[in-house]
């Protein structure tokens, strides 16, 4: 059984950062893609950045080009989302998620089929 838990969330002024980790319980051999996911109350959820094991490929929501990086440490199977001037309307839920086995980066919550039970992250203005 695969578990993803993330960590490094928590509320923080318009303009500041935080950094988002996610562990996995287990060492991935297979190729995969690794995602974040956020939803905020009443919307549907969202993904916001992802990366591909197989070349390392990255993909980013529009909204968080050049503010957000995605990376990963293979010792550590974790996964990290660093996140810099923060808006309040990056306010959500922030989901991990693993797609595995993976032939291609993931950009849809349905391609992925590991979840963790997700971090707060609060913006205020």
């Amino acid at each position: 059984q695969i578990q993803l838990v993330e960590s490094g969330g928590g509320s923080v002024q318009a303009g500041g950062s935080l950094n988002l980790s996610c562990a996995a319980s287990v060492r991935f051999y297979s190729s995969h893609s690794m995602g974040w996911f956020r939803q905020a109350p009443g919307k549907e959820r969202e993904a916001v950045a992802a990366i591909y094991s197989g070349d390392g490929g990255t993909y980013y929501a529009d909204s968080v080009k050049g503010r957000f990086t995605v990376a990963r440490d293979k010792d550590k199977n974790t996964v990290y989302l660093q996140m810099n001037s923060l808006k309040p309307e990056d306010t959500a839920l922030y989901y991990c998620a693993a797609s595995i086995p993976a032939f291609t980066i993931g950009t849809m919550a349905s391609e992925y089929n590991y979840w963790g039970q997700g971090t707060q992250v609060t913006v205020s203005s």
